[in-house]
């Protein structure tokens, strides 16, 4: 299991301070994008944690947490992979999987109208 201390004394290097972050929930699990500064305070990196929630033996609750760490060098190539991966995806495998849209989820196949309310 993941523990932020223990993550230091592998990394001496890092400093721990966030600038900002966004959880994501989604589910039984939580996505956290935290931008953080290098020590000395000179640069800045992404961290992309997936934390998932587990009930113990005797009851308790711990979580599971698995990190990535995203240097600035590296974020056109990730971005063009995961956008690359998402729409293989999209168009192959999951076509039966409803699209988000801001205001909520629609239909791959539902067309969408453009219905004033108001008029009616």
């Amino acid at each position: 299991m993941y523990k932020d201390e223990n993550e230091r004394s592998f990394y001496p290097d890092r400093n721990s301070d966030d600038v900002w972050s966004k959880p994501v929930r989604a589910g039984k699990r939580t996505y956290f994008f935290d931008v953080k500064t290098t020590k000395g305070n000179n640069d800045y990196y992404l961290t992309i944690t997936e934390s998932k929630r587990r009930q113990e033996a005797d009851g308790s609750f711990s979580f599971d947490k698995h990190k990535i760490f995203l240097y600035k060098e590296d974020f056109d190539k990730f971005r063009e992979g995961l956008e690359e991966v998402i729409a293989y995806m999209k168009e192959n495998l999951l076509k039966d999987i409803p699209e988000r849209e801001n205001d909520g989820w629609r239909s791959p196949e539902a067309p969408k109208t453009d219905v004033d309310f108001d008029e009616l």
